[in-house]
Formats: C-alpha cells, sequence, structure tokens
C-alpha cells in the first residue's frame, strides 16, 4: 500500500502532465484548424467521428458535443467501419479519424477506404509522421511529450489532448455559428439543464391551484382557501387586480395578537406589496427573486394581473434548484 503522501504526488503529476498536454496544443491551432472549422460550417452533410480504442472513445464524446452545439454528427467505430459501417459515409460528409499512433491495424486498414471515397478526411493524430497522416486532407495535431501512466503505456495525457481539441472545435463552431441559449435550450429539453433554459414561471403556475380571496372575506374563509391548495398562500383580489398577498405565517402571527377574529377582514392582513414575477419570466428568474427576498410564494403576473402562484418547492421539484 503506498503512502498518503505518494498517492496525492502521483494525482498532482497526473494532472499537472495532462495540463500541460492541453497548453502544448496551442501551437498546433494553425491554418488547418481554421479551414476544417470552415469546412465544417459549410458542410451540407454530417461530420463522422471515427477511432478505435480509447480513440474511439474520445470519439463519441466529440459527437455527443457536436450534436448538442448545432454540428449533426455520427460515431463509426473503426472496427465495425470495414464490416459494413462505411455505409453510413455519405457524399457530403465531413470524416475525422481520431487516433494517437497513425498506425494501429484498423487505422492502416481503413484510411485508404475513407480516401478513395472522396470525403474530407481530418485526421486527429498525435503521430504525425504516419499512415493517417500522410493520407489525411488536413491534420488536427494532438501529439503529447508522454503518457501520465508511469509505464507510458495507458492512453491519458494523449486522450486529454483529443478531448480539449475536440473542444476547441466544437467551441469555435458554436461561436461561428451565434448559437445562443435558446438553441442550446431545443437541443437539451430534458433535465434540469433543459429547463432552467427554457421553463417559465407561467409553466409552473399552471400545475398549481390560484388561490384567491376578497378583501372583505373573513378569516375563517382566509384560512380555509390557504389550507385547500397548500401553497402556503392565498391571493388578495379585486376584478383580478392584486391588492395583497396573505400567507400561512402571516395567520400564526395574526393569531397570537388577536383572540377575537369577528371583524378583522383579508384587507387586514394582507402584504400590500407580494414580490410578483411576469408569466413569460424564466423560471431560473423566479429562483433568484425567492433566494433574494427569503420568500417561499411568489406571485407569477400576466401583464399585471394575477395568473397564479408558484412555490420553492415547484422549483425543487423541477430540478431547477
Amino acid at each position: 500500500m503506498k503512502s498518503k503522501k505518494s498517492i496525492i504526488a502521483a494525482a498532482v503529476n497526473t494532472l499537472q502532465l495532462e495540463a500541460q498536454s492541453i497548453l502544448g496544443l496551442i501551437p498546433n491551432i494553425n491554418d488547418d484548424f481554421v479551414k476544417i472549422v470552415e469546412l465544417i460550417l459549410a458542410c451540407n452533410g454530417r461530420i463522422i467521428v471515427t477511432g478505435i480504442g480509447k480513440s474511439a472513445i474520445i470519439a463519441q464524446k466529440i459527437v455527443a458535443t457536436f450534436n448538442s452545439t448545432g454540428t449533426p454528427s455520427i460515431f463509426m467505430h473503426a472496427a465495425d467501419a470495414v464490416h459494413g459501417d462505411l455505409g453510413m459515409i455519405q457524399k457530403n460528409d465531413i470524416v475525422i479519424c481520431i487516433s494517437k499512433s497513425g498506425n494501429t491495424p484498423e487505422i492502416k486498414v481503413l484510411a485508404p477506404l475513407l480516401k478513395q471515397s472522396g470525403n474530407v478526411m481530418v485526421g486527429m493524430i498525435g503521430q504525425v509522421n504516419s499512415d493517417l497522416a500522410r493520407l489525411s486532407d488536413f491534420l488536427l495535431n494532438t501529439t503529447v511529450d508522454k503518457e501520465a501512466c508511469p509505464n507510458n503505456l495507458a492512453p491519458t495525457t494523449s486522450t486529454t489532448a483529443q478531448l480539449a481539441m475536440g473542444d476547441a472545435l466544437a467551441v469555435c463552431l458554436l461561436h461561428a455559428r451565434d448559437f445562443n441559449e435558446k438553441d442550446f435550450a431545443r437541443y437539451h429539453p430534458g433535465g434540469s439543464l433543459g429547463k432552467r433554459l427554457y421553463l417559465k414561471t407561467g409553466d409552473l403556475a399552471l400545475k398549481n391551484a390560484k388561490p384567491s380571496i376578497a378583501p372583505d372575506a373573513a378569516v375563517k374563509d382566509v384560512i380555509v382557501e390557504i389550507s385547500q391548495n397548500r401553497l402556503g398562500a392565498v391571493v388578495v383580489v379585486e376584478s383580478n387586480a392584486i391588492l395583497g398577498v396573505i400567507t400561512d405565517g402571516d395567520i400564526r402571527r395574526m393569531l397570537e395578537k388577536h383572540t377575537d377574529l369577528t371583524n378583522i377582514k383579508a384587507s387586514d392582513l394582507m402584504n400590500r406589496n407580494p414580490k410578483k414575477i411576469e408569466k413569460d419570466v424564466l423560471a431560473v428568474g423566479a429562483l433568484e427573486l425567492i433566494k433574494e427576498n427569503n420568500i417561499t410564494q411568489l406571485l407569477v403576473t400576466d401583464a399585471g394581473a394575477y395568473f397564479g402562484i408558484i412555490h420553492l418547492h415547484d422549483l425543487l421539484q423541477e430540478g431547477i434548484i
């Protein structure tokens, strides 16, 4: 068993080597890189990304990043390609072939076939004198000095460099396309990430009851309305205009001060300056307002008129928090 000190030292050394591998890519951002970005932007087909072993795993991640940021892409395993999957490559597609050595048996078989197809072939390569480099139309040089593995065998810094180069490509394409939050939300509708980008306060309010009470309503009616709708509050309205809000906390404080409730009306209890938000504002904006004011309910309006109410629990349930 290694000592605590040696474990920490190995981890730090790994991170330092991988950081150096990424920084070492900067001089390789050259004319080929720019031309590749331009070709992808002008591409009428898909980007086919292929590789073998650990490079295949990196290829899948790059494909996922491309697809989620507006660049249609498909992963093709280099071993499967020569057993039928070459059929997925269409006339206008661009192929990115990832390999550290550029000389693995599968790549040496695949590269000439890709060249014969007439598609533009980009080699993401760790050895610029390899067979793959020779056959590629354009190169993305991901050469590293050494792997973080002490035996210089397990792909570590090399796959980090490949991943970073793929991210650099994806982000340049994203910038060139002016890909914005709305575009991102279109491709990420599921999960909390998507909801933060498209879910609006009005969407949440529609899922809840719309508790309301007249300003002259008795305390008993206020309590019943709050209890029935389980939102911890009721809105005091008149002709759909918001006059105020009464929370269950307001009820408790009132009961501590008064024993005779006969003449107390809703208008006597309400907070006349409740926090409000328009229904078209993103739900994440509601979260910020709730946090800023240390409240649990927020009134939702439609051009100023009462539309509904949302609770902190709604945001929790939707994964916004």
